[in-house]
């Protein structure tokens, strides 16, 4: 077998399983388990709606606005989400994943920037001073545990 790692930001709410049931209104003929087991109901973004055991849902996801990886944050963006850190002193800072990307060059003609590897998308970092295009994060960001969406 090989080894997976999954990153994905879900909507989730604590529930018991009998709760589950009766807001799916999954029908009783097909219901086992105790409805008493705690666990959260889990709506995934293509819509799904799931319940998860408390133990298994604790084991691989925690709350967003308590902290992410840098690697989460990125998959975040990816995802659309703008991210920010919560060391950040600045108010409403954040970065975003910024595509259709172009600029004016010395000669006034507008160039759609499309590099080979990384198509025609880039980190734009939104401050208080404006958006600086390219942005790159310091080696405290990318260590840091203090990620979470902006939004």
């Amino acid at each position: 077998m090989e080894k997976y790692i999954g990153t994905k930001i879900i909507d989730a709410e604590e529930s018991t399983l009998g709760e589950y049931w009766e807001s799916v209104k999954y029908p009783k003929e097909l219901r086992s388990g105790n409805p008493e087991q705690n666990g959260y109901l889990v709506i995934y973004p293509d819509g799904y709606v799931s319940w998860s055991p408390k133990e298994v849902f604790e084991a691989v996801y925690h709350k967003a606005a308590e902290g992410m990886s840098f690697g989460e944050a990125i998959e975040a963006a990816k995802a659309g989400h703008k991210i920010s850190r919560k060391g950040w002193n600045g108010k409403g800072q954040y970065v975003e994943l910024a595509s259709s990307i172009s600029y004016t060059g010395a000669d006034g003609k507008v160039v759609n920037a499309d590099h080979s590897a990384i198509g025609n998308r880039a980190f734009a970092f939104v401050g208080t001073s404006g958006v600086q295009m390219g942005w790159l994060a310091s080696q405290a960001d990318m260590l840091a545990e203090d990620w979470m969406l902006a939004e």
